[in-house]
Formats: C-alpha cells, structure tokens, sequence
C-alpha cells in the first residue's frame, strides 16, 4: 500500500479557516504583507475548477486572492492564478500534469501515486528551482481535506496533514521537519 511507502507529518492543529491560514503565514513571512492586495482579487474559479474538473481548496484560493504568484526564499515558487490570466494557470497546472507528473508515472518514479484526474491523484500547486513539487493528493470529494503531498528532487516523498497555506507558514517558520527538503528563507519576492 502507497501509505506504507511514505512518510506523514500532522500539524499540531489543522487550521481550517483560510483567513487564520493566511494570518499564520503572514506572521511566519512578515515580508508578505508588503505584497498583499488592498480587497482580494476576483478571478474566475469556474474556469479553472471546471477545466480540472474539481474544486480548489479554499485556504490556496483565498491566497490567490490576496496576492500574486511570489517566491519564499528563491528557493520555492508558489503560483497563482491572476485575474484575467486564469487560463494560462490552467494550462501551465495541465502542462505540469501531461509532462513531469506523468513523466514520473511512467518511469515508475510516483511511488504508484497518479497524476490527476485519476482518483486521489496528484495536482501541482508550487515547486521549487530545484526541481521539487509540491501537489496536493486529491483524496475524496472535501478539497479541504486534501494532504498536501512533497515530491523532492531526491526522491523523497511525504505527506503533510494541513492545508498548503498552513504548509507553507509551517515551513517559513520551522515548526515541520523539511524532510527531504532545504530549510526556507522566508524572505519573499512577487513574481
């Protein structure tokens, strides 16, 4: 069984309300807030939901909405979706599906874990310059309850039991272990 190949990390406590996620990230990335929109963007989820043929967990639309795509540490680059550009996400989240993510598929590389659309498949939501992915494993019909999953460029593989906003602050601030990963300057850069 796929669980048995992969390690899992369990917050402390799973922050479900976007808005606290995103206060915790600010706090773990204080540089973040320079970046923040004045009211959140409005972008076009139906187009990118139904062009994926699911829904998007609530905490990583709610910070497509307060900020634009931006780098932590220029290290790990954390897309999002732009008001007006939602069809280029979906075609750069399909591009990432029909190549590596398959790509690793193919040559054996998954751990048996499968690209989406394929149930509890792997979907991308960031990745790092050094090749890393960060996805989510689209498990059940609760987007919310998604683990995040880390795919390194070494290999390794392991789960996270939060949401990827809550991810992203536990990384910055250094309350998970990196397994497998570099630690993160939590200094961020708009892209």
């Amino acid at each position: 069984m796929i669980d048995d190949l992969i390690g899992t990390q369990t917050p402390m406590r799973c922050i479900t309300d976007p808005e606290e996620a995103i206060a915790v990230l600010e706090r773990a990335v204080p540089g973040l807030v320079e970046h923040r929109r004045p009211v959140p963007a409005v972008l076009d989820w139906a187009l990118l939901e139904e062009g994926l043929g699911t829904t998007l967990p609530a905490d990583y639309k709610r910070l497509a909405e307060w900020y634009p795509t931006f780098a932590l540490g220029d290290f790990l680059l954390v897309g999002l979706p732009e008001p007006g550009g939602e069809h280029y996400g979906l075609r750069g989240i399909r591009d990432d599906l029909e190549g590596v993510i398959q790509d690793w598929w193919d040559a054996d590389m998954s751990i048996g874990l499968r690209p989406h659309p394929a149930p509890g498949g792997l979907l991308p939501w960031a990745e790092s310059n050094e090749g890393d992915k960060f996805l989510w494993s689209a498990t059940g019909d609760n987007p919310q309850q998604w683990l995040v999953t880390i795919a390194s460029r070494n290999g390794g593989w392991w789960h996270y039991e939060g949401g990827a906003v809550q991810f992203l602050a536990e990384y910055c601030d250094g309350t998970l272990e990196p397994w497998a990963l570099p630690p993160v300057d939590p200094e961020v850069t708009p892209c």
